[in-house]
């Protein structure tokens, strides 16, 4: 008998241990649950540096708030510059957790992705006026999450799987309310 097939007779043999290769689902993992406080930070750096984007017009500054929201999005806090300073060193001298579902802040994040990479095509393309106003509008979603806790993105998720639009598996604990914490 050949060492492949040296296991009992109708049973296969057992596959060969994975040595190698790249695991893409934790390349590409963001956490589940989330601390909303870092998250609430995060969104605090964001309104700070779209701000200071805005105000003097600094264009460089929508590519960087583009990519941050990018890096955040495919690989959550761990690569991300401005989430790394949340989670690793403000978040932890608050010294509070309040754990949350990640689907929907990773859906939020992919919002703010979408809305600041439009907006450095619309100034790349001479549509400043478009830009600056749909950053604006990006500095107000984050100002919510940040001061008040109320993330927009998380209420856009929440509709859209009530309505069928996101598979109630993505988020178990966002459809089923006794799952939630306090």
């Amino acid at each position: 008998m050949s060492r492949l097939t040296s296991a009992p007779s109708g049973t296969p043999a057992p596959a060969p241990a994975r040595t190698s290769g790249i695991d893409w689902r934790a390349v590409f993992a963001f956490p589940n649950p989330v601390n909303e406080y870092a998250a609430r930070v995060t969104a605090g750096l964001v309104v700070l540096l779209s701000a200071v984007t805005l105000l003097p017009g600094f264009g460089w500054g929508l590519a960087a708030i583009a990519a941050g929201f990018w890096l955040r999005v495919l690989f959550g806090p761990r690569i991300s510059p401005l989430a790394l300073l949340s989670v690793k060193v403000l978040t932890p001298r608050l010294g509070k957790t309040r754990l949350v579902p990640g689907p929907p802040k990773r859906f939020a994040q992919g919002i703010g992705a979408a809305m600041s990479t439009t907006a450095a095509v619309l100034l790349a393309v001479g549509l400043a006026p478009a830009a600056w106003t749909l950053l604006a509008v990006l500095i107000v979603a984050a100002a919510l999450e940040a001061f008040a806790g109320f993330c927009l993105g998380c209420v856009i998720f929440g509709f859209l799987q009530r309505r069928g639009l996101i598979p109630e598996d993505v988020c178990e604990a966002c459809n089923n309310i006794s799952l939630r914490r306090a």
